[in-house]
């Protein structure tokens, strides 16, 4: 028996732009069909857009699968698609197994029912038996912290309490296939350590997990591979580090970068490769490569490793260089970058005659591209809040007495 519980061949969805035909009442259909043709008014042409085009690929069973891509790429389109809520345009998706999808806040409740009904009407959707249910139902009120307004229609909840309630239901009344989008976003930080840490349950339990978001560490902490998203097609699919890898190199593009830059660093690598930091670099060397307009004496660099917010993880400062005009590729060579996996940036500044405190005449501030991904295998503390920026391997030992 194939373990395969979602194949997808030549799925798309079309969907048409522009504002919906008005409603027409029987008087208007009746004056309609007997007025002048010709004094009708030409209707503008139909114009279509493909959110989702000649998608093909399959998930087998107890895999957690990540779906990466900018926004409007069609990510949210296909997991409505796999979970029914709309009909494809073109091809088919098969399903093996129960699904349980928390697409949007509130997915699949009613407002005007309490949290206790909505919990109950999600379990029989489901196909599940009352008994199962009520099994399950003090564990997804602890979870969903909503024991005080249980009671309370839906309607009342804030946003943030039905998020919560919908995705305590979705993951705890055992769904074979499990589709998570960008909700993950609306809640708190600790409740989003919370789902993450449950939906790893989740997945070592042997269900299957299709996973939407924007943020990459998210998706390498649970997932094994990974599709990108672009216009609508599949553009890459792969094992997690190698994809997010590919799609992190494209989140920052040069055309973003103020005006001015670029001018001098015409382009780095790490040990003259590439821009990623794999687990095989014994040594890590920045080939920095400049275009120098004019010979650099008694000058100054200085550079750093940021993360996306903008946070200087490590920075290191080169003074009394010389360097000669034109092409030129400057090596600095450090023992290790034990930096968890994740995209950062690199930026710095190359002065002529001194350093910024010395009043040293600035050539450039860069801002290198593409940006640095490091493509390590995670050691450090699982839960994000105690992991910290730092990728070091510890053994642990009980020393004899």
């Amino acid at each position: 028996m194939s373990d395969i519980v979602i194949r997808a061949e030549g799925l798309g969805k079309r969907y048409r732009v522009g504002e919906r035909e008005r409603y027409l009442a029987l008087r208007d259909i009746l004056a309609r069909a007997v007025s002048n043709p010709l004094n009708r008014k030409p209707r503008p042409p139909k114009d279509y857009l493909w959110a989702l085009r000649d998608v093909s690929f399959e998930i087998r069973q107890g895999e957690v699968v990540g779906l990466v891509g900018r926004n409007g790429a069609g990510k949210t389109t296909l997991l409505k698609l796999l979970s029914r809520i709309t009909k494809p345009t073109a091809g088919t998706a098969q399903i093996h197994g129960r699904i349980g999808s928390l697409l949007e806040v509130g997915t699949g409740f009613h407002p005007e029912l309490t949290g206790r009904e909505n919990i109950f009407l999600s379990g029989a959707i489901l196909g599940m038996r009352k008994r199962e249910i009520e099994a399950k139902y003090d564990a997804i009120v602890a979870f969903a912290e909503v024991e005080r307004f249980i009671d309370t229609p839906l309607k009342f909840f804030s946003t943030g309490m039905q998020m919560r309630l919908a995705f305590a239901v979705a993951a705890h009344l055992e769904p074979e296939i499990l589709l998570v989008d960008e909700v993950l976003a609306v809640g708190d930080i600790e409740f989003q350590k919370k789902c993450l840490g449950k939906m790893q349950d989740i997945s070592h339990s042997g269900r299957t997990i299709v996973f939407v978001s924007h943020q990459t560490s998210q998706i390498r902490r649970l997932c094994e591979r990974v599709f990108w998203i672009d216009g609508g097609r599949i553009r890459r699919e792969g094992p997690t580090g190698e994809v997010l890898g590919a799609y992190e190199s494209t989140t920052l593009r040069p055309e973003d970068l103020p005006e001015g830059d670029r001018r001098c660093l015409i382009s780095w690598s790490i040990n003259g490769r590439d821009n990623v930091l794999r687990d095989d670099v014994p040594e890590v060397a920045f080939h920095l490569k400049f275009r120098l307009t004019e010979p650099v004496s008694r000058g100054h660099l200085g550079f750093s490793v940021l993360d996306d917010s903008g946070t200087v993880i490590a920075g290191w400062a080169f003074d009394g260089i010389e360097v000669d005009s034109g092409v030129q590729e400057i090596v600095v060579r450090i023992p290790s970058l034990p930096l968890r996996p994740g995209a950062y940036s690199l930026a710095g500044a190359i002065l002529n005659q001194g350093n910024n405190l010395t009043g040293g005449k600035l050539i450039e501030q860069f801002h290198a591209q593409p940006p640095l991904i490091v493509d390590t295998r995670p050691v450090a503390h699982p839960q994000e809040r105690w992991a910290g920026y730092l990728n070091i391997p510890a053994e642990f030992r009980v020393n004899p007495k």
